[in-house]
């Protein structure tokens, strides 16, 4: 089954197999697929073709896939373009909803630990 461009596995469990598409997440997933009146622990396989028209036009109604992919990176481009201080932190690539970058941003700015050996200088008797 196709909804999006995704292919849903069909060995998976719809409850697990639904968000793989991006924009839907667990809780989605279970609203879909109890609003169509399917069971969540029912496979992608044992679907018949009026639970998959169901289920791909109840998923379809929400933003997902390459449209929210857009609006988010339209959204990112707005910062920037106002200069924002969001903005400002997507573009250097630092952690942009107030965390510390003293010590825990390391998947922000890469895993190197920088010290400040070359400040302190030891002066030489001559």
């Amino acid at each position: 089954m196709r909804i999006a461009g995704v292919t849903i596995p069909d060995n998976k469990q719809l409850a697990y197999a639904l968000p793989l598409i991006y924009g839907i997440g667990p809780t989605r997933a279970l609203e879909i697929l109890k609003t169509a009146g399917v069971s969540p622990v029912k496979k992608g396989s044992e679907l018949t073709s009026t639970e998959e028209q169901k289920i791909r036009s109840l998923a379809e109604e929400f933003t997902i896939e390459g449209e929210l992919r857009r609006e988010i990176g339209q959204n990112i481009k707005r910062l920037k373009d106002i200069h924002a201080i969001r903005g400002d932190r997507h573009a250097r690539g630092l952690p942009v909803r107030g965390q510390r970058t003293k010590t825990n941003s390391r998947t922000r700015r890469g895993n190197t630990r920088k010290t400040m050996t070359s400040g302190r200088r030891t002066l030489e008797k001559t």
